[in-house]
């Protein structure tokens, strides 16, 4: 059972088809668009909404940022990587994160990558953000409508997303190219390094390609989530910014 929070992550998983348990809302919670969307969806599916104080629902959630609302979910069967390959649309687009430990992080790369119509997401299983709900939360419910995949090593289902015919261009602030000059038409899979160390070694050796993001300012990097979503939206550019 996962417990998500917040209007848009609860909404987006009524939306998305995700079976409930029950909702949990906060006493004298007032009347906006998408919570009357909430009790309406889960009317129809006969969903039981509950009323509970704030602090109850702070408890429950671990968090003051629940904007009023929880839901009890059904977990999502977990998705093996073969599964995200069949499904992917040519040409693939997908986003692999080689250790973001940051939930917030990991949301808003998710939230990114769902607005440019990638395919999915691929993590490590271990030492790195897993999709939590503070995470589902950062990604303001984008997750319900994004594959994740969680492996257990990266750097294998790297070698296997070649073998399946996907260039894997990988971010790194020391790269001789820079992002635009890589062709992100062909089926691609746009890996993002960790927040302060990048891209590990053996990431790195099985990237085809790696880019930068040029910089002029005094500060010599961007927050992961903020590069992600750069070269996720010079490939959506690239590609035309057609519908997926």
């Amino acid at each position: 059972m996962d417990i998500l929070y917040g209007r848009n992550p609860v909404l987006e998983a009524l939306r998305a088809g995700r079976p409930a348990r029950k909702l949990v809302v906060a006493d004298g919670l007032a009347g906006e668009p998408r919570l009357g969307e909430i009790l309406e969806l889960a009317g129809e599916r006969g969903i039981p909404v509950e009323s509970s104080p704030r602090g109850r629902l702070d408890d429950i959630v671990h968090t003051e940022h629940h904007q009023g609302i929880a839901g009890y979910f059904h977990a999502r069967p977990p998705l093996a990587l073969d599964g995200l390959l069949a499904a992917c649309r040519p040409p693939a687009l997908l986003l692999v994160l080689d250790g973001i430990q940051d939930p917030q992080n990991l949301g808003a790369l998710i939230r990114s990558a769902e607005a440019v119509g990638a395919d999915g997401v691929v993590i490590p299983r271990h030492r790195a953000a897993g999709l939590t709900p503070a995470a589902v939360k950062a990604s303001a419910g984008a997750s319900e409508h994004l594959p994740v995949v969680a492996v257990t090593n990266l750097a294998q289902a790297l070698v296997r997303l070649g073998e399946a015919g996907i260039w894997r261009v990988g971010l790194a602030a020391d790269a001789a190219d820079r992002y635009d000059e890589a062709d992100l038409r062909e089926p691609t899979a746009i890996v993002i390094g960790s927040e302060g160390e990048g891209l590990r070694p053996l990431t790195r050796r099985v990237c085809d390609r790696l880019v930068r993001l040029p910089m002029v300012g005094r500060v010599a990097s961007l927050n992961a989530a903020a590069a992600g979503a750069a070269i996720l939206y010079e490939a959506f550019r690239q590609r035309g910014f057609e519908p997926r």
